[in-house]
């Protein structure tokens, strides 16, 4: 299966025969009018559509919760960087994702911006009205890219949300291997309009994509697509039957908390599990689920785990992890100031009450300058020299160039204290180190 590009096989970098009607298909059902298959992930995806979208030093308007390869494109391009802040549910400690509304009024404010990329669904399923969100940019004359990597099922059936083509979205990515049945590392890049060089697109293909593309991946992108077209309506039933299954039982949790279904604000495919007034956090539970239960959940944050679905999960699955969840919960002892209740709705989205990171210095600038390791507890007030995130999801908590607030570090130390995956934070000697700039004019 391993093969490459010999006679009768085609040549992703300039397809005409198979790779070109494969990739056509994949367009026709996903609601595009060009489709690329991708090999290297959704971040060859990303940063194409973003080297694509903006000239080299052009300004770029982009959600703050974009995985790290946009900011990667965002430096290899020098673009400069403004940020769309999402609201917080602070019941969930989770962000919303971003609204036409924060779009529409930061475009009135920064008039040279000459692309606006924004994620949905959001890593814990949060998902944007991106065809309100597609009519305020191009009443702009300007391009949307949608991060689209966690939706790859959505818009192939009537039981879960439009994705983002059909929504009208100039350039979408989205990771097959993600939500569909694919293997690693295999992802769609769709384009839409007249307002993205398509040459220019392909070009940057061919460079952020290996020369040597695998074939047992782009097939495997192939089989997905058949797989949703052959057993697609059965296998969204049983998606939307499991899922909803599952929240109506947990109901009985006392102290676990679970975000409702709102087919409209949230995937099926993402399960948020709050800990938050419990005696456990995030990390905990995650440690508790994959130890004790042999349950490997998506990721743990202070306050929350994410567990995701697939269209491939079993209904043992489910049952297994409704069972761990409700012996967890029953075994909780109660804690002061937390209520006994069933599942509850969001509290109002509010505007979060952390500080937002300054960015002092351009990406491209900062992240090229000399750095320093400084004491993570001694940072406050230099400028970053590097990213540092939890990983995953690879959202950046602080990017090279922006200030170090206090209540970043106080932030940062906790999570480290969890035991959480920060990245870009170095242990020496027991302490914690951060990289920051040596001179900041």
């Amino acid at each position: 299966m391993d093969i490459t590009e010999i006679d009768g096989f085609d040549n992703l970098h300039q397809p005409e025969g198979i790779l070109r009607d494969l990739q056509k298909k994949a367009a026709r059902l996903c609601g595009a009018e060009e489709s690329f298959y991708l090999v290297n992930g959704s971040t060859a995806g990303i940063l194409s559509a973003v080297s694509a979208a903006v000239p080299y030093g052009g300004h770029i308007l982009m959600a703050r919760n974009c995985h790290k390869s946009a900011y990667h494109g965002a430096y290899l391009r020098n673009l400069k960087l403004s940020y769309l802040y999402p609201e917080r549910l602070g019941e969930f400690d989770l962000f919303e994702a971003v609204t036409a509304g924060q779009v529409r009024n930061t475009l009135q404010k920064e008039p040279d911006i000459g692309a606006v990329l924004v994620v949905s669904p959001t890593y814990e399923g949060r998902i944007a009205d991106t065809e309100e969100i597609a009519r305020v940019v191009h009443a702009r004359g300007l391009p949307l890219i949608v991060d689209e990597a966690h939706g790859a099922h959505l818009g192939l059936n009537d039981r879960v949300h439009k994705n983002s083509c059909q929504a009208g979205a100039d350039l979408v990515i989205q990771s097959t291997h993600k939500t569909l049945p694919a293997l690693t590392q295999t992802a769609l890049l769709h384009v839409n309009g007249q307002l993205i060089d398509r040459e220019l697109l392909k070009r940057f293909l061919h460079i952020y994509q290996t020369s040597s593309p695998s074939y047992p991946l782009m097939a495997s992108i192939d089989n997905a697509l058949c797989y949703v077209q052959e057993n697609g309506e059965e296998a969204y039933e049983a998606f939307e039957r499991q899922y909803k299954k599952l929240l109506t039982n947990l109901r009985r949790c006392r102290y676990l908390r679970f975000l409702p279904f709102d087919r409209e604000k949230q995937d099926i495919g993402k399960l948020v599990i709050s800990v938050k007034g419990t005696s456990l956090t995030g990390k905990q539970l995650y440690d508790l689920l994959l130890n004790k239960y042999h349950l490997q959940v998506e990721m743990a944050a202070e306050s929350y785990v994410l567990a995701m679905f697939t269209l491939g999960d079993s209904t043992e699955g489910y049952a297994r992890l409704e069972a761990a969840l409700l012996e967890i919960d029953g075994e909780m002892a109660a804690v002061p100031g937390v209520t006994d209740k069933h599942e509850i709705e969001p509290a109002s989205p509010g505007v979060s009450g952390k500080e937002i990171p300054v960015a002092c210095l351009r990406l491209a600038q900062a992240w090229d300058r000399e750095k320093e390791a400084l004491a993570l507890e001694e940072s406050p007030g230099r400028l970053a020299g590097e990213f540092v995130n939890l990983y995953p999801p690879g959202i950046p908590l602080l990017v090279p160039g922006e200030r170090i607030t206090r209540e970043l570090c106080s932030n940062l130390i906790c999570l480290l204290q969890q035991g959480l995956p920060v990245q870009g934070i170095e242990m020496h000697g027991g302490r914690p180190l951060i990289k920051v700039l040596v001179r900041s004019d």
